[in-house]
């Protein structure tokens, strides 16, 4: 698959049943959204069951089928997240389980093939990389889904998972205040030919550009997960919020937004094949789509990593040049 720089991340797209729940939700503005994406170029959209409870895949699937189907983007969802009557997901790496999974997805989406099928997370049931990586292979080999990969998961268990069969894309969380990945997972991923597809790029709205110290102390714990988040309360909060205002005069030399110039920082790396944006409204869609095309230069780079040092917003690598 030939993918675009940036997809859509369907996370936010799930209602007040997710885990962790954004806010209220409108179905039509998700739908809006995708198609603006659409229009503007993008060829993936990212989801998962657990996202709303099955409902960011049925809203994807809906957003897709209206579509005429030579601009239907790819499909990318995961697996290995359950729910009951409690909503508190269970990491299940069992192969009955999966394989229940990925029939329900094919129904909530509405597809014959899923594009990209990944394990959401390390399996907590006993189930270990050994056991669930060859049934997501299996799955390839019958035609259920296109490509498999792994989300959340680290170095040893990629090794693990390679020497059964090549691991086709990694999805890792990655911003430039979440910088962790960068020290190995992505390079490792480089060197043997697996996609990354970053997750949280403006980490949750923090690197938007329009968040603000009010915003974050108005979500509430019950309908908006940040709320419960220590990036969105005390010197967490001012030190994320003082790199965005740095990246500001970043986006203003390229004429574009600091939403842009944040996910454009997590493409300038080696090895980072997209990024995964949220997008909830087309308004969301037009604030970062300019990443797609937007080269950082070295001066931003070092200006970028300057600010991340002054800041000392996150963890990790802060130039994409050098890393360990």
């Amino acid at each position: 698959m030939k993918t675009t720089r940036v997809g859509v991340g369907a996370w936010a797209i799930g209602g007040l049943g997710a885990t962790f729940a954004w806010g209220p939700q409108d179905d039509d503005a998700s739908i809006a959204a995708i198609h603006r994406a659409v229009e503007l170029g993008v060829n993936w959209i990212d989801t998962a069951p657990i996202y709303g409870l099955g409902h960011s895949e049925e809203v994807v699937g809906a957003a897709v089928a209206a579509l005429p189907e030579p601009d239907r983007p790819y499909i990318f969802t995961k697996c290995g997240l359950r729910w009951g009557a409690d909503p508190t997901a269970q990491r299940v790496g069992a192969e009955a389980s999966l394989r229940f999974e990925v029939e329900q997805s094919l129904r909530r989406l509405g597809v014959e093939r899923i594009d990209l099928y990944q394990m959401h997370w390390p399996a907590e049931d006993g189930s270990r990389v050994e056991d669930y990586w060859p049934v997501l292979l299996d799955l390839v080999r019958e035609g259920k889904v296109r490509a498999v990969g792994l989300s959340n998961h680290g170095v040893a268990q990629l090794e693990a998972a390679e020497g059964l069969g090549h691991v086709d894309s990694l999805q890792p969380p990655f911003s430039a205040i979440r910088r962790e990945a960068a020290a190995e997972i992505i390079p490792w991923c480089h060197e043997h030919g697996t996609a990354v597809i970053n997750y949280s790029p403006l980490q949750a709205g923090l690197l938007s550009g329009a968040f603000t110290s009010e915003r974050a102390a108005a979500l509430t714990t019950r309908d908006d997960w940040r709320g419960r988040s220590p990036d969105f309360t005390g010197d967490a909060l001012t030190r994320n919020l003082g790199l965005a205002a740095a990246l500001a005069p970043v986006a203003e030399r390229h004429d574009v937004s600091v939403a842009a110039v944040a996910v454009a920082w997590t493409l300038a790396f080696p090895g980072v094949t997209g990024a995964i944006v949220g997008a909830r409204s087309p308004g969301q869609v037009d604030g970062w789509i300019a990443a797609a095309n937007l080269e950082l230069t070295e001066a931003d780079l070092d200006e970028i990593a300057a600010a991340i040092s002054d800041t000392g917003a996150g963890e990790g690598p802060a130039h994409p040049r050098r890393t360990p």
